[in-house]
């Protein structure tokens, strides 16, 4: 009954001890981070980040420790989530930050929600999408598409969604995290086509903290991925070197799990739906590949422009 919302909280926190229950919805979500160290004794060392949104704005919010294996795979963009006994903090300021997809969204970046499993525990209810009534002014999910067409106009760094059919994808491989460390990054190479360019987008996919469909993306699968950022190769030519990486909360769909997606509602994904049921499937299989080493960017043909 009494609710507060993200930009009372940022205006009234410091005077405060308990606040009120929030209705927020999940905008992004970032990838589980473990903290363990061998010499600190703590059971369950995870952290995941989230930025959720009232009709006030969009806050970041922390999910801390033994809630992160119970609650991490039931917060999926675009859930309603309904907070009581939660604990505000100042933020965190070396976090990556995701781009919204709604530019004219207030950000409310000095503060942040915790949720922790004690002092106090933290009380999540997960409100189910057909419950959800306009008037509690939640904004919608919105994402930044961009077909293959667009990608080679786009500066470094810039951050977008694309969807594609799946032409090729590369085996797992292994970058050590810094020089030296034990520690690896697990990653894989895919090209997927959209029909507006003879190009493939090139597809940098880092592991999430979705193994069971990074480890089944296949030829002929439709895949979105989301919060992909831009790199520009650095050779003469740049057209043929762009490609997209995965950032820290990309989120990566394979048919079979699309279905209750917010992007479903999105023109450029409607658009490439249409595209596909205008294609051979046989066609398209002759022209995939799977498997094998594939180094990117290429290396020059002759030694003198290496």
């Amino acid at each position: 009954s009494k609710l507060t919302s993200l930009g009372h909280l940022e205006m009234t926190w410091r005077s405060r001890v308990h606040f009120h229950p929030l209705l927020v919805r999940i905008l992004h979500k970032s990838r589980l981070r473990y903290y363990g160290k061998p010499e600190k004794k703590m059971d369950m060392p995870y952290q995941a980040y989230f930025e959720v949104a009232d009709g006030s704005g969009m806050m970041s919010m922390v999910l801390w420790n033994s809630l992160c294996p119970e609650w991490y795979h039931s917060m999926k963009v675009g859930t309603v989530l309904l907070l009581a006994k939660y604990t505000i903090k100042t933020s965190y300021p070396f976090k990556t930050q995701p781009t919204p997809g709604d530019s004219q969204m207030k950000r409310f970046a000095t503060i942040e929600i915790n949720l922790n499993v004690r002092d106090p525990p933290t009380e999540i209810s997960i409100i189910p999408e057909e419950m959800v009534k306009p008037e509690w002014g939640l904004p919608e999910v919105k994402y930044r598409f961009i077909t293959r067409s667009e990608l080679d106009d786009l500066p470094q760094n810039h951050s977008c969604d694309v969807i594609g059919l799946v032409t090729f994808v590369g085996r797992a491989e292994r970058a050590r995290k810094r020089e030296h460390s034990e520690d690896f990054w697990l990653y894989r190479w895919a090209h997927a086509i959209d029909g507006t360019s003879d190009q493939p987008f090139i597809l940098e996919l880092f592991a999430t903290s979705q193994p069971d469909v990074f480890e089944h993306i296949h030829p002929m699968t439709y895949l979105v991925c989301t919060q992909m950022r831009v790199m520009q190769g650095l050779t003469e030519n740049p057209s043929r070197t762009v490609y997209l990486t995965t950032s820290n909360e990309s989120q990566i769909f394979i048919t079979g799990w699309h279905k209750g997606q917010p992007y479903t509602k999105d023109a450029k994904v409607k658009n490439f739906i249409q595209w596909m049921k205008s294609q051979s499937e046989a066609d398209q299989i002759k022209k995939t590949v799977i498997g094998g080493y594939y180094p990117f960017p290429r290396p020059p043909d002759s030694f003198l422009k290496y």
